[in-house]
């Protein structure tokens, strides 16, 4: 009798431990327990722990309440001034309530990618290419709204949605490469024209300030022949009084300047005086050749002999002042 008893004890102890295997059920921390009894939900959510269930009855599904990043696959769109770009993007979403998750939509992670997808295609057909690139935040905010409408009744709270790369084309991205490099040019001659203006305010002050004071301008002369002097080079600084430019200069004018409407003449020069000449001898034909420039003198009328011929020797050419002309 004692056998049997210990044998149904020990029975009945190996069916209670199966039986508890079997009903023990553990939930994490960041997990909640949604119950199904028969294919209904009976009572509430249950709490992280150990929680018991009727085995080959109930049915405890789990569900996770972490925050998940769920990453939206690249879109490609035209924006609304007919770009064409690729987004993608990322999306932070929790389950808020566990039965809803469950009962209301099959699979709420993949019903949050596909919404995520649609939304952030609407976006892109919505926005212009300025807007993608510079005011993410008003974008995120209504992606964000966009996903978060029907999710509310999944039981599902979205966190956050960010857009994380913009893909451009090639061609437009020179195209913004130019025009970006187009502005800054056009910033830096404005700087540079306003630094000019400043500046020549800034002489035509200081050049009035001198002019009262010319000691000034000499003592300014000299601070700028120091500032070259005191670097090492090879360059020679020469300073020229200002009073002597402006006493050569008053040296070039003209005492009297002349009258309006006549021109500047030259001084008128005395007349020269005119001499006598003495007549030129005449010669006759018989006392010079053709073909020779060699002439002789007739003999003197006393009967003397005229000068050797080879002495004589002149050559005689017309001169239009009346006098001969040797050579």
């Amino acid at each position: 009798m004692v056998p049997e008893l210990t044998g149904a004890i020990v029975a009945l102890l190996c069916v209670a431990l199966v039986y508890m295997g079997m009903a023990a059920r553990v939930i994490k921390q960041y997990e909640r327990g949604v119950l199904f009894r028969l294919g209904r939900v009976a009572g509430e959510v249950r709490p992280p722990g150990l929680t018991l269930i009727i085995p080959f009855v109930d049915r405890l599904a789990k569900v996770n309440m972490q925050i998940v990043t769920l990453p939206i696959p690249a879109q490609e769109g035209i924006t609304r001034d007919n770009v064409t770009v690729r987004v993608d993007a990322v999306v932070y979403f929790r389950v808020v309530d566990a039965t809803s998750a469950l009962v209301k939509v099959e699979d709420y992670k993949f019903a949050v990618s596909q919404m995520a997808q649609t939304s952030l295609r609407s976006i892109i057909g919505k926005s212009d290419l300025d807007d993608l690139l510079s005011n993410r935040e008003q974008l995120n905010q209504g992606l964000e709204l966009m996903i978060d409408s029907p999710a509310v009744g999944w039981g599902i709270q979205v966190d956050r949605v960010e857009i994380k790369d913009v893909s451009l084309p090639d061609t437009m991205k020179r195209s913004m490469a130019r025009q970006a490099e187009a502005d800054r040019e056009r910033r830096a001659r404005i700087i540079n024209a306003d630094a000019e203006l400043q500046a020549s305010k800034k002489l035509a002050e200081a050049a009035q300030q001198m002019s009262g004071t010319p000691a000034a301008l000499q003592l300014r002369l000299l601070q700028t022949v120091m500032a070259v002097s005191a670097e090492k080079n090879s360059t020679l600084v020469l300073p020229i009084p200002v009073e002597l430019l402006h006493f050569l200069e008053r040296g070039n004018r003209p005492d009297t300047p002349p009258a309006e409407g006549t021109a500047h003449q030259a001084p008128e020069q005395p007349p020269k005086e005119i001499t006598p000449q003495e007549p030129a001898p005449r010669i006759t034909p018989e006392e010079t050749t053709p073909n020779d420039d060699r002439t002789t003198q007739a003999p003197d009328l006393n009967g003397a002999p005229g000068p050797d011929p080879e002495i004589g020797r002149h050559h005689l050419t017309p001169n239009p002042g009346g006098g001969p002309r040797t050579d």
